[in-house]
């Protein structure tokens, strides 16, 4: 099978946990095992990962310097793919033996420049704060914050992904057996000039979003959307909670589920399930097991009725 396994940013850091990079490199190494596990049952894999925490930071250093010589992010981005996918890389490298080829790929990713997002900020990146301070340094700096859990982060546009024209390259790259980590913090945003040149822009894609995408553009088997939760559940922290095993495309758009969280991996995983495709959400240790319809939740394409409400 080709897998698509979409690293949620705990498999780079843990929540509250100091932005290191010796945590990043022990939390990365946990997930190299795990994803050395999909290789070795003979599936071929394409690795796309988050980057909140690493481009917020970035973009906090950036705020020191002169406004006209910060980075914008579109640049902030492709600096943590290249950094994030080094770590990846060489990891997976080590827990393979060096058997297998991989490489890492900066993708950019076609956005709309008149997608609403731009006007709406709903993306977290960086690192948390108390309400007062994100106020304080929102004011300062001129970012957007909102409130994510407990903490306090600043917000930027999240625009939906259009198009991968770096898709060719990934597809060469599969093709001689090689191992792709791409889309890094869903992928560089850029827009297409009227002459079809390519130029950055201030944003940040959901990397769910993007994993969707270039899953269905490759004709992926399988997506896997890879975090700290073992599924989705009815009803969570409440004494009713249920996982939910499986469900349809259809049924996964019907759930409520929160934006900040849930919400963007089962509208991804519906999103290419309805292609024809497996996707699951779970934990990362479990991968291999959500593949096998053994763990985590998965939307699969003509479940039927009766087993999707009993999950």
């Amino acid at each position: 099978m080709l897998v698509v396994a979409a690293l949620g940013g705990n498999a780079l850091l843990k929540r509250n946990e100091p932005l290191t990079a010796e945590n990043q490199r022990a939390n990365v190494r946990v997930a190299a095992l795990a994803l050395a596990r999909l290789v070795e049952a003979g599936h071929r894999l394409v690795i796309t990962h988050g980057n909140g925490p690493q481009v917020g930071l970035l973009a906090l250093q950036g705020a020191s310097y002169k406004p006209d010589e910060a980075y914008p992010l579109d640049v902030l981005g492709a600096e943590t793919g290249g950094m994030i996918g080094y770590i990846i890389e060489q990891e997976l490298e080590n827990a393979l033996d060096h058997q297998h080829p991989v490489a890492t790929l900066l993708t950019q990713i076609v956005v709309d420049p008149l997608d609403p997002a731009f006007g709406n900020p709903t993306k977290f990146i960086g690192p948390v704060y108390t309400r007062d301070e994100a106020e304080a340094r929102g004011k300062a700096a001129g970012w957007s914050i909102a409130q994510d859990g407990d903490s306090w982060r600043r917000v930027v546009p999240s625009p939906k992904p259009q198009d991968i024209p770096d898709l060719r390259v990934v597809q060469l790259l599969l093709n001689h057996d090689v191992i792709v980590i791409c889309g890094g913090g869903g992928g560089i945003p850029v827009l297409r000039r009227p002459d079809g040149s390519l130029i950055g822009i201030e944003a940040v894609i959901d990397k769910d979003a993007a994993s969707a995408l270039l899953a269905g553009q490759l004709g992926a088997d399988a997506l896997l959307l890879l975090t700290d939760v073992d599924a989705v559940y009815r009803d969570f922290g409440t004494d009713h909670q249920a996982r939910i095993k499986r469900l349809t495309p259809k049924e996964a758009t019907a759930l409520h589920l929160p934006a900040g969280s849930m919400g963007p991996k089962m509208a991804a995983a519906a999103s290419f399930a309805t292609q024809g495709g497996l996707a699951g959400i779970g934990r990362l240790d479990q991968a291999t097991a959500i593949l096998e319809l053994r763990a985590g939740t998965c939307v699969v394409p003509d479940v039927p009725k009766e087993e999707g409400r009993s999950a």
